[in-house]
């Protein structure tokens, strides 16, 4: 597709027909020139709904600026222009967009003036100036149209309402090298060519997103001569990349002034940038520490080409501006006000935490007692475990915390732990929250990629890792200081960019006193959910939120110091030092939970004298699996095992049953929790064994003061009921606990979909399930696998526990094919087969008759695809999209 070619330096008005866009709302602008442009009359083009609200009767509340970068123009925006005018239709508060394209870009006028920022911001004000626009004004902003715009809001704050930003930067740190575009974008020898005289880099810009043809051509259409593109290489020459260049002074002044900006902020950010990294991203946080921040997972630089940006900022801008911005008597107000009118009045939530405590009391408590605190199950060379006394590990916290403050760590540095469980790690990880440091961690089982979006996005200001984690944040680019856990040859530090070992730092540390500890409410820690529900999430907690984690785990399972306490999961491997008993990780790999057997359970029991037992369903699986490897004096340990828990995912009874059989005098408990609130409820064997008659799998009653109350869903298998106690009612699964995360790391979208319609400190979990009359949970799946039948909605986990009682399925799942509103169940089951495709005609006769759901096709696989953490959560989703594609008729393979 092309456009008529534009060839002089002539503003002009774009062609028709160029797609989404309504020629009707262009218009050119004469505004007189100023800086160095003075005594000129210049011509702009922008987009402009002014016009078309006043011909629609609309009276827009305030404007919003919006500033294209390099290579792009107005048409940028084009869906925040469209987006305006229609919720303006829809009785929305209307705002005006104006949407400009710079001089020298777009169908603006072209001049010999080589245009400076300072030259721009000015330039954008006396546009400004010449539309009338006096206030309240939000300024939108993306690639280096972000500093020209945060430049006139920095010099306009009596008129500026909100600022928001998509994939810019506003400092370059001196002596700091350009992203690698960049450098070869303003290479000598290849500025002119490869700005101007060439396409190459337009073309290089639009290839960073999958554009429709149409789109491509119409962004290309502004710029199709070499006389049209010189503002394109002017506008990569003005880059301030080193202190003495012209544009430097008036980045500082901007990004400077940004400080003192206390209006709302947004930050929207695709990071698959290859100019604009994480590092601009987190310092723009730094300056704007209110800002609302999302991180488009798979996004990349053209977010507003790849991502529904447009509502996002409207919907912001409903929730956090507009009621300010408002006169108290206008009729229309926003919906964020409406829907606080309309709400009912919310229950009071549980505290957040013990305020007064914090997360190493227990250990500061014992820092002169000698017995164990912590067991390493790695064996030295005389086949014993490395044991570390209380007074050890408090005094290596001690240490080490001091040493990471001489290091330069600061409250609210987020430091990322690339260590395995055991001493080295838990003495790190004290040290870190006692300094106020944030920890972040994100385990192995997420993969290489999983594990390096999760760091990544984190932006760490320090990573502390063993020499595998230390050569992938090499060979990955990840940022921060590097810290190796082990002290390393010089040549292998050198290599890795490691600046010192832990050793190091406890020698630095030693008589040196420790930092003032941080306040409850400061942040504490980052951690990644498993992506088992998509990218992982990094799940922020306070020190009051851990604290009240570790007082709901010690009252809910009376934890004492004689307990003992073994874990081969995760998320609790750290704790036992929270909680002042001694603690043992199994000889295991923490991240692949199927390496766990029934003998190195034994080991650390053992050796822990432990009366507790933690684990993750797959790890249960293989506990129970190498069970016959157990000898006299393995089994004589696991008979002293008083409690055995297992979270993580839903547990069969038959694998609690045969897990307990190993532990015969322990009290088996399935709890119920999610990274987001790692407790919330508690269900024994026995109970489960005695609530019958429901769907789902029992988890049980709420933990402490936590609550549980449902949402229901509707026909779309959307939770949209209002949460409730009422028995039988299958919904979304809501619960708040003193001890639920304050949020997500940078993704508004996600903490605002988690709170959806509900008040502070209550979460949506994903999660669909009911309440029974006794007030016991039972999950019946994930919100996103409610399959939508004509019949109505359908949970999957009912239907799989059915399937699961005839005797050739060894495991099952039940997903929706069809379009929504009108799916059919289909049963795919794992039955000894080698390869997938369509069930025999008796299983799939077997399988129909234990279920009264009806089954529009029975599919047999030789393994059902789980998650890459837990190795136990079914992905349902893809079995979905597969069971499709093989009733359509294509040829099975995998799923």
């Amino acid at each position: 597709m092309s456009f008529p070619r534009v060839t002089g330096p002539q503003a002009v008005l774009p062609p028709a027909g160029l797609p989404g866009l309504d020629p009707a709302l262009s218009r050119l602008v004469s505004v007189d020139g100023v800086l160095a442009d003075a005594g000129a009359t210049r011509r702009w083009h922008v987009l402009d709904t002014g016009d078309a609200l006043a011909e629609r009767g609309f009276e827009p509340i305030g404007t919003i600026v919006a500033v294209h970068g390099n290579p792009t123009w107005s048409y940028l925006w084009r869906a925040l222009v469209n987006a305006s005018l229609a919720r303006a239709e829809g009785g929305a508060a209307v705002w005006r967009v104006v949407a400009v394209d710079q001089l020298e870009m777009g169908f603006s006028e072209r001049s010999s003036l080589r245009r400076t920022l300072a030259q721009r911001i000015a330039d954008l004000d006396a546009l400004v100036e010449q539309l009338g626009i006096r206030g309240p004004v939000v300024t939108i902003g993306h690639d280096w149209g972000g500093p020209v715009s945060l430049g006139w809001a920095v010099e306009h704050r009596d008129r500026l309402a909100a600022v928001v930003a998509l994939n810019t930067a506003v400092h370059h740190p001196d002596g700091a090298a350009l992203p690698f575009a960049l450098r070869v974008a303003t290479a000598r020898g290849m500025l002119a060519a490869g700005t101007t005289g060439t396409t190459a880099f337009l073309d290089t810009t639009l290839a960073l997103a999958e554009l429709d043809p149409g789109v491509k051509a119409a962004f290309r259409a502004p710029y199709a001569t070499v006389a049209r593109r010189r503002g394109i290489g002017g506008f990569v020459a003005d880059i301030p990349a080193t202190p003495d260049h012209e544009s430097t002074p008036a980045l500082h002044r901007m990004s400077s002034g940004l400080r003192e900006l206390t209006v709302p902020a947004l930050l929207l950010r695709g990071p698959k940038d290859p100019v604009f990294g994480e590092d601009h991203l987190d310092d723009l946080t730094d300056r704007l520490p209110h800002a609302d921040v999302h991180r488009f997972e798979g996004a990349g630089h053209l977010i507003a080409e790849e991502r529904p940006y447009a509502d996002v900022v409207l919907d912001w801008l409903d929730e956090k501006v507009v009621d300010a911005v408002t006169p108290a008597t206008r009729s229309r107000r926003s919906a964020a006000a409406r829907r606080a009118a309309a709400a009912p009045a919310p229950e009071t939530p549980p505290a957040p935490g013990d305020a007064s405590g914090h997360l190493w009391d227990a250990l500061d408590a014992r820092r002169d007692d000698d017995d164990t605190a912590v067991i390493d199950m790695t064996t030295d060379d005389d086949g014993n475990p490395l044991r570390v006394s209380w007074r050890q590990l408090s005094a290596r916290v001690d240490e080490l915390a001091a040493g990471l403050d001489a290091f330069g760590v600061r409250a609210g540095d987020r430091v990322s732990l690339l260590v395995q469980p055991g001493p080295t790690l838990t003495a790190a990880l004290y040290a870190c929250l006692r300094i106020g440091a944030v920890v972040v961690v994100a385990d192995r089982g997420l993969g290489i990629g999983g594990l390096s979006r999760a760091v990544r996005g984190a932006v760490p200001d320090v990573v502390i890792g063993e020499v595998a984690g230390l050569a992938a944040a090499r060979a990955l680019g990840w940022q921060g200081r590097r810290i190796s856990s082990a002290a390393l040859p010089a040549v292998t530090s050198r290599a890795l960019g490691v600046e010192a070992s832990l050793s190091d730092l406890a020698r630095a540390g030693r008589g040196r006193a420790v930092p003032a500890p941080p306040a409850p409410e400061a942040e504490a820690a980052v951690l990644f959910t498993s992506g088992s529900t998509g990218p992982a999430k990094g799940v922020v907690y306070t020190h009051a939120q851990l604290t009240a984690l570790r007082d709901t785990l010690a009252a809910h399972f009376d934890v004492i110091a004689e307990t003992g306490l073994v874990t081969g999961f995760a998320p609790f491997a750290l704790l036992g030092p929270a909680l002042g008993t001694r603690s043992a990780t199994p000889d295991m790999d923490v991240s692949a939970p199927r390496t766990l057997t029934a003998v190195a359970v034994a080991a650390a029991v053992r050796a822990s004298d432990a009366r507790i037992v933690f684990l993750s369903p797959a790890a249960v699986s293989n506990v129970v699996a190498t069970a016959s490897a157990l000898t006299a004096d393995d089994r004589v340990a696991l008979e002293g095992v008083e409690t055995f828990l297992s979270t993580g995912a839903p547990v069969s009874v038959d694998l609690l049953r045969r897990a307990q059989a190993l532990m015969p005098n322990a009290t088996a408990h399935t709890p119920y929790g999610m990274t987001e609130c790692l407790l919330v409820a508690d269900v024994t064997l026995p109970e489960i064994e005695q609530a019958q008659g429901d769907r789902g799998v029992c988890v049980g009653r709420p933990l402490g003061s936590g609550q549980v109350r449902i949402s229901a869903i509707d026909a779309d298998g959307r939770a949209s009921g209002e949460p409730s106690t009422a028995p039988r009612v299958t919904g979304e699964v809501v619960v708040s606990a003193p001890h639920l995360k304050r949020g997500y790391f940078r993704l508004y979208l996600t903490d605002r979909e988690a709170q959806r319609g509900l008040p502070d400190r209550w979460h949506r979990t994903g999660d669909v399930g009911h309440l029974d009359a006794e007030g016991r949970l039972w999950i019946e799946g994930r919100l996103p696998h409610v399959i939508t039948t004509a019949e109505g909605p359908v949970t999957p986990v009912g239907i799989e526990q059915d399937v699961e009682t005839v005797p050739a399925v060894e495991r099952a799942a039940a997903v929706g094919v069809g379009p929504r509103g009108r799916q059919v169940v289909v049963a795919v089951v794992e039955a000894g087969v080698r390869r997938p495709g369509l069930a025999s005609p008796d299983l799939t006769d077997q399988v129909r008759a234990a279920t009264a759901q009806r089954l529009a096709a029975v599919l047999v696989v030789p393994t059902l695809p789980t998650d890459i953490r837990h190795n136990s959560k079914i992905d349902r989703s893809r079995l979905s999209a597969w069971a499709g594609r093989v009733l359509a008729g294509e040829k099975p393979t995998a799923p």
